[in-house]
């Protein structure tokens, strides 16, 4: 997989709604994502892992 950045659109309980610099969303699960996630942050996907920028 190719690294990837994405922005915390929306937090719904558990669930984290990312959306990518293309436009496209993915809902995942918030335990997956580091700890301080929260609405804005931006992420970094690479290597099946997220880190925040």
């Amino acid at each position: 997989m190719e690294p990837k950045n994405y922005t915390v659109a929306k937090i719904e309980g558990e669930y984290a709604t990312l959306k990518e610099e293309n436009g496209n969303e993915l809902f995942i699960a918030l335990a997956l994502l580091p700890e301080g996630t929260d609405i804005n942050s931006r992420l970094h996907f690479e290597n099946f892992e997220y880190s925040l920028i």
